[in-house]
């Protein structure tokens, strides 16, 4: 595959970028460390060793060109109509549905190769589709079109969920037992039937796990969430003590049923011993569970290009992560400087105080937004219901990072993840009725848009008309977790550090970060489909990159609100086809065109 070219906003990145990243016989290693050269190839016999490396290459590429359903660096220029590709991806929605509806699915080998047979027949329509003669709109509902069957390419043949990770079956679990007792009369049978699924799960884990391909990492996570709270309890339903993991919870649920409805007490107990019966069974095999967690840099590579559409390789990213964890610590460093004479940022004493200040930034945010950043449509809840993101909790050990952050002012996170981020952002995206792009959410679309709410702000002048100086400061505290985060989310992937390795690391460069955090994010990035860790500061990267080729086209009659709106209103297509469909700008989708199909990724390996 020919490398992606990668350009910053105006020029090459190769001025800036440390020689090693060029150096194919080097790579960094760990943080900071070096490896020894992949391959040494003795003065004596150069010429030899290019030969074969040509002769190599040219069988490759050979074979790649062979592959069905390859596609060249332009627009596909079939017969098929518009209309031919809806109805085309329609289908695709629905295969997709079958394998996102949960693990009791059927993942036999002959289910599994059904699916795949399916959507290889789907790809290889899309490439009679008369795309050369659309508009950019349309070609870009194409291009994530492809990328959606792309994803579904890569779980069906290389992420292997069921397969791989007995947090597949462990996750759901937990959220059955946080049900509220009593449930309603004409709600039991069907809460019974969840907990009869609970122990279908457990049973489908023990039969679907291939315990030769499932990596160390993801059983030890497994079976530490399994007897032991991850510290963040998220989304949770508040306990003074929280129940310690799956199991404690369901002897949480026991307790409460025993007292308030006792006819749930069997399916309980069979639950129960279900996940008891999961734990054991993943002890009897943890000894040969001892497989890579990452993909590889060659896989991790693919999955960027052609499903979250990164103009960049993962080497690449890994250069501009560190960057961007210089620059926001050097920032934070001016922040404090500038803060000096102020006084420090006070926590909250209670959780009416806490909400008050919340109602105060929720104020402040829609007056700004509303004076030309972003016209807020009239169909947006108000606050408290459009709801935020950290309640109060009072815990023994004390805060973790993000209330350490979040109760001294909720603005940061108010701007990410409530309003006009992902609260708002998922109120927008609901409203799309687009037949290709209600269907597609893009993690580094959504996560750039949020990540760059934080600092936009700082810049547009929020924090200094509402006098929060010093929450300045917690802006880089975010920005500095989100590009070490990035960093750590190459190196999982490439396999050069461990989970508790990456939190490790995590905790020496991020400010107030804690432990539990630490890990449950690294368990999120690593588990989660690739690549969304490094969202948060690439998308943001991307956002600011179009911003400015905005700025610079429009010129003087530039208008900042209208260009948001208009970034919202193109859904949630991946920033490279927004910036396509908004400038006209190619070179980014050129690359794209170019579509290497997984199975000729997968053959080479």
């Amino acid at each position: 595959m020919l490398k992606a070219k990668f350009r910053a906003q105006s020029g090459r990145l190769s001025a800036m970028r440390p020689f090693w990243v060029d150096m194919r016989s080097s790579r960094v290693d760990h943080f900071g460390g070096f490896s020894p050269p992949r391959r040494v190839c003795p003065t004596g016999d150069f010429h030899m060793f290019r030969l074969s490396k040509t002769l190599i290459a040219l069988s490759i590429a050979l074979f790649i060109l062979l592959v069905p359903g390859r596609s060249l660096a332009a627009p596909p220029n079939g017969s098929g109509s518009y209309d031919d590709f809806v109805a085309l991806f329609g289908d695709f929605v629905k295969l997709r549905n079958i394998d996102e509806s949960d693990a009791l699915t059927d993942y036999g080998p002959a289910a599994v190769a059904d699916r795949v047979a399916r959507l290889r027949a789907l790809q290889a329509r899309m490439n009679d589709l008369g795309v050369a003669g659309w508009d950019r709109a349309r070609q870009a509902d194409f291009l994530a079109a492809r990328a959606a069957m792309s994803e579904l390419d890569f779980v069906l043949n290389v992420q292997k969920p069921w397969a791989r990770d007995p947090g597949f079956y462990v996750d759901p679990m937990l959220r059955t037992a946080f049900v509220p007792l009593p449930v309603p009369k004409d709600m039991v049978a069907d809460y019974r039937e969840q907990l009869r699924r609970v122990v279908a799960r457990a049973e489908a884990a023990q039969r679907n796990l291939e315990p030769a391909i499932v990596p160390a990492d993801f059983v030890k996570l497994a079976l530490f969430n399994l007897r032991n709270s991850d510290g963040v309890n998220h989304m949770h339903p508040f306990r003074e003590v929280p129940p310690a993991g799956v199991i404690g919870w369901y002897d949480d649920l026991l307790f409460r049923a025993e007292k308030q409805q006792r006819v749930l007490v069997p399916d309980i107990r069979r639950a129960k011993q279900a996940a008891e019966n999961l734990e054991r069974w993943l002890l009897e095999r943890q000894s040969q569970m001892t497989a890579k967690a990452g993909f590889g840099e060659r896989l991790f590579d693919w999955y960027l290009k052609n499903v979250k559409y990164m103009p960049y390789t993962s080497a690449e990213i890994e250069v501009l992560a560190q960057r961007e964890l210089e620059r926001t610590w050097a920032f934070l460093a001016f922040e404090r400087y500038r803060n000096r004479a102020l006084p420090e940022l006070t926590m909250p004493k209670t959780r009416e105080e806490y909400e008050a200040r919340l109602a105060s930034v929720d104020r402040d945010i829609r007056k700004f937004l509303n004076d030309g950043f972003l016209q807020v449509p009239s169909f947006i809840p108000p606050h408290p219901q459009l709801g935020f993101n950290v309640p109060w909790l009072v815990r023994p050990q004390g805060p973790n990072f993000w209330e350490r952050v979040q109760y001294r002012d909720p603005s940061p996170d108010h701007w990410h993840a409530v309003i006009p981020g992902h609260r708002f952002d998922g109120v927008m995206l609901r409203q799309v009725t687009h037949p290709i792009r209600r269907h597609i959410r893009d993690g580094g679309r959504s996560e750039g848009w949020a990540l760059y709410l934080e600092e936009a702000p700082l810049q547009a002048g929020f924090y200094d008309l509402s006098k929060r100086d010093r929450t300045r400061e917690l802006i880089y505290d975010f920005a500095i977790f989100r590009a070490a985060r990035s960093v750590g989310d190459v190196k999982l992937q490439h396999n050069r550090v461990s989970t508790k390795e990456v939190a490790d690391y995590w905790q020496k460069w991020t400010p107030y970060l804690d432990p539990d955090v630490a890990r449950v994010d690294a368990e999120i990035y690593l588990r989660r489909p690739p690549g969304y860790g490094l969202g948060y500061t690439i998308g943001s990267f991307q956002m600011y990159k179009l911003l400015g080729e905005m700025k610079h086209k429009v010129g003087d009659k530039f208008d900042l609100g209208a260009f948001h709106s208009s970034f919202l209103a193109a859904g949630g297509l991946p920033i490279s086809l927004i910036r396509y469909e908004m400038t006209g700008y190619d070179d980014e989708v050129k690359q794209f065109w170019e579509h290497e199909p997984l199975q000729a990724v997968l053959a080479t390996r």
